[in-house]
């Protein structure tokens, strides 16, 4: 707590403050970053493995790979999300499950399967793109702002 809002509390409250942070879990921070860092590494390995599979028994190349590839992740994050397993790994892994195609696909998919008793269209439909709504406005926000950035610079002659 920043000193100015210390300030602002009677000496009961500070107290209390203090009671409070000796008595707070620590949170395993290195632990916790570990398990993401594994679990995020194992999923864009298992991408990496689909795309190389994609290269090698089909007629894709490095480049033309990524479209079958991304495709297979979201069907397999759906699915494992469908049987319980990616909320699960989620609880394990935290930040490590929201590598962004798969994170993306069982946010979606969540939201889907808790608003189905609602009805397809407002329930499924409504409650599906609500995440995948904000999602898409700061990518095309962000996608804007990059290439106001790289259009100046090119037309500076730096790139």
């Amino acid at each position: 707590m920043s000193d100015q809002k210390k300030k602002n509390l009677t000496p009961v409250q500070q107290e209390y403050q203090t009671l409070a942070k000796k008595r707070e879990i620590k949170r395993p921070v290195l632990k916790n970053c570990l398990k993401a860092f594994l679990v995020g590494g194992f999923i864009c390995f298992l991408g990496q493995f689909v795309q190389t599979f994609y290269v090698h028994f089909f007629e894709f190349n490095e480049r033309t790979a990524g479209n079958p590839t991304v495709a297979t992740m979201i069907f397999v994050a759906v699915l494992l999300t469908g049987f319980g397993v990616y909320d699960r790994l989620g609880q394990f892994a935290g930040a490590g499950t929201a590598v962004p195609v798969t994170g993306f696909a069982n946010s979606i998919a969540s939201a889907a399967i808790e608003h189905r008793s609602e009805g397809y269209v407002l329930g499924v439909g409504g409650n599906m793109f609500k995440l995948a709504g904000s999602v898409i406005v700061f990518g095309t926000f962000a996608a804007f702002v990059i290439a106001i950035i790289k259009t100046i610079l090119v037309g500076w002659g730096g790139l």
